[in-house]
């Protein structure tokens, strides 16, 4: 596989990656940037790894976990299925407070706490692939999502 069919066949999927983690879609889109640049300079060693996806995808995390750029406003919209039980909400300025209200919540967390909430709920990734994505022992994988929901929930008590 050569770095341009990874790019095209890869790229949507790590910028909504991407979007999840920073909360920010401008942002999102300038760590996929900055990210796949660093991919395409080392892409021998990419494309030598066992799951070039799963490499990208470190790389991107350890980006993230990584950037200094001082503070910014995180905003997202949440995709998912649709749950047919639920009924649906008419009042959209109640949605969108709700939402803002989750982003602060979770704009608060450490950056490692979010990225492994996001690999876990969002990219749906079993505790292994998080930590190797994270770059540390699955123990560690699942404390920081035990304390990241915990801090979560304190925050929905007080609200």
């Amino acid at each position: 596989m050569t770095y341009e069919e990874f790019a095209d066949t890869r790229l949507a999927p790590l910028l909504r990656y991407a979007v999840m983690l920073t909360g920010d879609p401008h942002q999102a889109q300038d760590l996929v940037q900055e990210t796949m640049v660093r991919v395409q300079l080392n892409w021998r060693r990419v494309a030598r790894a066992d799951s070039p996806e799963r490499y990208v995808r470190r790389m991107l995390t350890n980006q993230y976990v990584d950037w200094r750029r001082g503070s910014w406003v995180r905003r997202v919209l949440l995709r998912g299925e649709p749950d047919a039980t639920v009924p649906v909400t008419t009042d959209h300025a109640q949605s969108a407070v709700d939402r803002d209200q989750i982003w602060s919540w979770l704009s608060r967390l450490p950056r490692r706490q979010r990225a492994a909430l996001v690999l876990r709920y969002y990219e749906d990734l079993p505790d292994a692939e998080i930590a190797d994505i994270l770059g540390c022992a699955v123990g560690t994988v699942r404390s920081s999502i035990s304390r990241a929901l915990a801090r979560l929930r304190a925050e929905y008590v007080e609200a």
